[in-house]
């Protein structure tokens, strides 16, 4: 069985993801080295779709 893990961010962190993966594809490429799991992680990271549920902050008492 896989396990499924889930990351709540939200749009700014989001976009954190996404440079930081596409950066580490592109020096992969430069040094002619495989993207293919990089490839496949920025392609999930930018296909999730939004969640607009309102959640607790780790802060708050439940």
């Amino acid at each position: 069985m896989q396990e499924e893990r889930i990351l709540c961010l939200d749009h700014y962190e989001h976009g954190i993801v996404v440079r930081a993966l596409n950066m580490l594809r592109n020096d992969l490429i430069g040094e002619q080295r495989p993207t293919d799991a990089v490839d496949d992680l920025l392609l999930k990271a930018i296909a999730v779709p939004f969640n607009n549920r309102k959640r607790r902050g780790h802060h708050e008492a439940r």
